[in-house]
């Protein structure tokens, strides 16, 4: 089972087609899980703006922990900064 993660995200890396991917999503993944992982994308573009963590809780109606790891994980993974950066750089001057 090691290598099924490894081989979604290599699926999804050879789609350039965001309708099938988000059409694979849906099909692997019930709404709940959905909704958390758009919970968590709305956390780093938010920490990475400089929205302070206890904010984001009670905008979000989340709890710290939740909060907390995604700002551990901004701060120890250079690729998704780097992402999510590039991502709100671009939201910001729209």
């Amino acid at each position: 089972m090691a290598n099924n993660f490894d081989e979604i995200v290599s699926v999804l890396a050879q789609t350039d087609n965001t309708d099938t991917i988000a059409e694979i999503m849906r099909a692997l993944l019930s709404p709940a899980e959905i909704n958390d992982i758009e919970a968590r994308w709305e956390i780093v573009k938010r920490l990475e703006r400089g929205i302070s963590q206890r904010q984001i809780a009670k905008d979000l109606h989340l709890s710290l922990c939740k909060i907390t790891r995604g700002s551990k994980e901004l701060k120890k993974n250079a690729v998704l900064k780097n992402i999510v950066h590039n991502i709100t750089s671009k939201e910001d001057n729209t």
